[in-house]
Parts: structure tokens; sequence; C-alpha cells
């Protein structure tokens, strides 16, 4: 049986010893290579070319985040197994965007650190638990009147709640007076008000200014 090589990527020599012993007493998983932080991950990457490289974020020189982004940015192939302690929304959500392939604690069992190793090796995306709770509470956010507003939209909103007028927020976005007026008019619909008070209101309301 061919077995799965693994790269693991920590910087805590402890966790990078336990995982190797415990990995390398599996059937069907060998650990190729370990490193002490990103940049070097990438390296051995490109040195041991390992099936499945398990990741974790915070580390000096290179987080794991941006090792991700490196290490598939020179191949998209590579599969990336985030491991970590952290479950907040500023990691979770950008090491997913990065293409990590799974993303799971270190508080797991060994037994199901292995499993998810597996799995990724087989091609499947592996969450843990927490993660996957966090993914549905995102989609299920209430949805705010201002995520309907254009990028262009939002800018004139937040001019137009310093208290200039259509012709001076011309000016400062360099657009037409005809084209502000659109955007005024849009932004009152959208945002379901009424007056440009109502509007300054709401942006400060929402944090928007």
């Amino acid at each position: 049986m061919e077995k799965i090589k693994l790269l693991i990527v920590d910087d805590h020599q402890m966790v990078r010893l336990g995982l190797s012993s415990f990995m390398n007493i599996q059937p069907d998983i060998e650990v190729v290579g370990e490193a002490a932080d990103g940049e070097s991950g990438f390296l051995k990457t490109e040195m041991l070319d390992p099936d499945v490289i398990l990741m974790d974020l915070v580390m000096d020189r290179l987080d794991g985040i941006g090792a991700t982004q490196k290490i598939l940015a020179k191949n998209p192939e590579r599969k990336i197994l985030i491991l970590t302690s952290f479950i907040d929304d500023e990691k979770v959500f950008p090491a997913l965007a990065a293409g990590a392939k799974g993303y799971i604690l270190k508080t797991s069992q060994a037994a199901d650190i292995a499993s998810a190793i597996r799995k990724v090796a087989n091609g499947e995306d592996v969450l843990s638990d927490a993660v996957k709770e966090k993914i549905a509470q995102q989609k299920h956010r209430k949805h705010e009147l201002y995520d309907d507003l254009s990028k262009r939209e939002l800018e004139v909103l937040k001019v137009l709640a310093t208290g200039l007028s259509n012709q001076e927020i011309a000016d400062e976005l360099f657009i037409s007076l005809k084209t502000v007026k659109t955007h005024v008019s849009n932004i009152f619909n959208k945002l379901e008000v009424s007056d440009r008070t109502q509007a300054t209101i709401y942006a400060i309301q929402h944090h928007l200014v």
C-alpha cells in the first residue's frame, strides 16, 4: 500500500514530535518532513512533494495563511489541512479563502487528525464542527440594507454624511452633478430613507462613517 506523504508545519517542536510519532505508526501515513515556520514549509513542500501538508497558523517569518497562499500559488493542486488552536473569524475565513482543504483544531483526538489527513489526501474537504458552525452563522447573518449599495454609492454616502451638497460631492469625487443625483436617489431607495438627514443617521448608526 502506498503511504500518504505528510509534511508537518508547526512552530512548536513538541507538537511536531507528538504528531510525527503518532502518524508514523499509522499503516498508511508517512511523515516525510517537518518545518517550524511557513517559509520553511514552502521550501520543504517544493523539495519533498508531500501529499498533504498539515499547517499551523501562527508562526514566525511566514504564518500559515501566508504559507498556504504561497504554496497554492506555486501549485494549486497541493492539499493543505489547517491544524490550529484558533477558531476566530480572522483565522478561519482567510485560511479557507486561501485554499486550505480542511480546518481542524488541536484539541481533536489524534485518531481524528489522522482521519482528516486521509480524507484530505482523498480529495475531501474536512472541517471541525466549530468551523462548520461559524460558516453556518455567517450564511444566516442578517442582511443589511447597505449591503445592496454599490462601491460608488457607498463612497457617495460617506461624503454625503459629512454635510456636503450634491455639487460639492461631485467636486470631491470628480463625477458629474447628474451622476451624484442618480447615486443619491439610489441610496435613498436602497436604505429606505426619504432625505439626507435620515441617510446620514443611518450611516452613523451602522458605522459606515
